[in-house]
């Protein structure tokens, strides 16, 4: 197979001094999607994963539970393979940094550039981030320490230690002219691209030879030559993505050849500098190609605070998975929480997504159109000779939404691929709702089949794109519709050539609704106090059948939302009222939706208001929400897809 059909992927390596968390869980699910996401391209994948077992840190935790750090890091590995597990995480290969053959590599590496002079031996005095494993510099302390005070770490917060010892140094400076050369060549190597700056500001601010050894702490791979030192956790733990697919074993030399470099290293925004600089660095020093990208994203906090043991606000995956289900998950994983940013995980918006998105809008949708079938005794579908206009409409649709998902994802922006196929899902709906398919059945048979045929053909499309973030649940969905899918086997191009044969079977609820009883488990009780009103009728308190009927209310899809500059409040949409045309409409609601999330909703409009214009742009009638208990405006808007301008009654 071509080397140019392959795809690497790697997730950071967790140190292992607790279970994992959503944080490790996020990145390992970013990898997995991008992983079978190539599948359905047809390449050949590598997912790699693993622990990074050596350092102080870890030997500091395993002497308090009374263990050897070799035993404190075996009881962690079955923990972060059942959650892979539960998670549906297909790796090829779980590396720990205590393998035997790991080991071997980094010591022949660390060989191999003494021989070259890029390593040498001297003495280091400065402070030291422990639970980061990180060396700091005299440029990133802001303040001088207060007399008797440790600088805090600039990366976690926390207090560093002073350490004065010898150490090997790598020759890292002589690495600052041609690192800022590849940045310059490469401006496609960070995703998402602001993070490329601050590493520029970095390099260009001069770089000091990096300590790789340490002689204060016996937890480590052995230095060659030198058993008083041992390698510095980062030059050990960064050598696993070579390692890992055959750097420096005799028989492993094709396998690595094939494989390396990895295309992708997904990582968390903390540790951009080791991934940035010293990877390259190093791999520049041992004459290997660098890695193609580095896919960096945020943090994740809970219900708007950092997850701490002393807020209690700590999930469990497990658990969390045993309640809502895993493919739901990776879903709101990806739908939202955007790359670019720290991300806020919320049960509330866990629950909503799951009730709204995969319930309603795609899990009613298949059942509808399948129990519908099984009623008329349809069961298999032929796609018919020609197509209605509005089916042709839903066939340029699902074009669009291939090309325009197929873009985003190559991107990483998988809020924004997501955002683009719900659209769709929301169109599938809306041509079902508006073809009337439960009439067709008795009045007009071929049209009838033709309209399920054309929801098929979309709900084919839908499952094969979102197979890589869902893969059991369109398993289900592919068994629904009677499709063999098969990895890489099609080109994507051929889901909107409609010409499939479905056989179609009833299957249990696709996403089951979260009940709004269980929705209040999540959630602490408060008490509340019930206090009377007594409301007093007033003459002037009603208004008149006249006044209502003046009042234009319709139901409009909204098919595109952007910000506004220089406004914190409003968001421009344009909305698709069906026969009353297109509406520009700005809503003030940018507190509480991301402008993609509206994109391809159903909202209700006020159309007859006169237009106005704010922050010089003109607004064509006002979409309505509703406050909810928590202060945030939820969308009103119907229980089911109605056609685009179905006034209210």
């Amino acid at each position: 197979m071509s080397k140019k059909n392959k795809f690497y992927v790697t997730t950071p390596i967790y140190y292992v001094t607790a279970a994992p968390h959503l944080g490790t869980l996020y990145s390992t699910v970013l990898a997995d999607v991008v992983s079978r996401w190539n599948k359905v391209l047809g390449k050949k994948t590598f997912f790699l994963t693993g622990t990074d077992e050596h350092g102080q840190k870890i030997a500091q935790a395993a002497q308090k539970t009374g263990k050897t750090p070799k035993e404190f890091v075996d009881s962690f590995i079955d923990a972060y393979k059942d959650v892979w597990k539960t998670y549906n995480i297909r790796y090829n290969h779980f590396i720990r940094t205590t393998d035997t053959a790991h080991v071997a590599v980094v010591q022949n590496w660390i060989k191999m550039l003494q021989d070259k002079g890029d390593i040498y031996k001297s003495s280091y005095e400065g402070w030291y981030c422990t639970p980061d494993e990180a060396f700091v510099l005299e440029k990133e302390v802001e303040e001088k320490p207060q007399e008797g005070k440790a600088p805090a770490c600039p990366q976690c917060g926390r207090e560093t230690t002073w350490v004065s010892e010898e150490c090997y140094f790598f020759k890292l400076s002589k690495y600052q002219d041609k690192l800022l050369e590849f940045y310059k060549n490469n401006p496609d190597f960070f995703a998402p691209k602001e993070r490329m700056q601050e590493v520029v500001n970095f390099v260009k601010s001069g770089l000091k030879d990096l300590s790789i050894s340490r002689t204060t702490i016996s937890w480590g791979i052995p230095f060659p030559g030198d058993e008083k030192h041992v390698a510095y956790v980062w030059a050990d733990a960064l050598n696993n993505y070579i390692s890992a697919v055959g750097y420096g074993q005799a028989d492993k030399k094709d396998e690595f050849d094939f494989w390396w470099p990895a295309d992708l290293h997904v990582i968390g925004k903390d540790i951009v500098r080791f991934h940035a600089v010293y990877w390259p660095a190093f791999l520049m020093a041992s004459g290997l190609e660098l890695p193609k990208k580095l896919l960096v994203h945020g943090w994740i906090t809970v219900d708007k605070q950092k997850m701490s043991k002393s807020l209690g606000n700590v999930i469990d995956p497990v658990v969390l998975a045993e309640k809502y289900g895993t493919d739901p998950l990776r879903y709101y994983f990806l739908r939202q929480l955007a790359i670019n940013q720290d991300g806020d995980f919320s049960f509330k918006e866990l629950e909503q997504r799951i009730n709204s998105d995969l319930a309603n809008d795609l899990g009613n949708l298949l059942n509808r159109m399948v129990t519908l079938a099984q009623k008329h005794n349809v069961e298999n579908l032929q796609a018919p000779q020609s197509w209605s206009d509005a089916a042709q409409a839903l066939q340029k649709e699902c074009e669009l939404t291939v090309k325009d998902f197929q873009k985003h994802m190559s991107g990483y922006s998988f809020h924004m691929a997501l955002a683009v196929l719900w659209k769709f899902i929301n169109k599938i709906n809306a041509f079902f709702h508006a073809q009337e398919p439960w009439k067709l059945a008795k009045q007009d048979k071929d049209l009838f089949i033709q309209v399920l045929s054309a929801t098929a053909h979309s709900l084919n499309a839908v499952a094969t794109l979102l197979w890589s973030v869902m893969p059991t649940k369109m398993d289900d969905l592919f068994e629904s519709l009677g499709v063999n899918f098969e990895l890489g086997k099609k080109s994507l191009d051929t889901l909107f050539v409609w010409d499939k044969q479905f056989t179609l079977k009833k299957i249990e609820t696709l996403f089951k609704k979260i009940e709004q009883e269980k929705m209040a488990e999540q959630k602490p009780k408060v008490e509340e106090k019930k206090v009377e009103k007594k409301v007093e009728e007033k003459k002037d308190q009603y208004i008149k059948i006249d006044d209502v009927v003046k009042v234009q209310l319709a139901v409009g899809t909204i098919e595109q939302a952007e910000e506004i500059e220089g406004s914190d409040k409003l968001l421009k949409l344009r909305v698709n009222c069906g026969d009353l045309g297109m509406r520009q409409v700005l809503a003030g609601v940018k507190k509480f939706y991301k402008s993609e999330e509206l994109i391809g909703k159903q909202g209700t409009f006020v159309l007859n208001l006169k237009p106005r214009k704010m922050m010089g742009i003109e607004s064509q009638g006002m979409m309505l929400f509703v406050q909810d208990q928590d202060g945030k405006l939820q969308m009103v808007t119907v229980a089911g897809p109605v056609a685009n301008g179905a006034p209210l009654r």
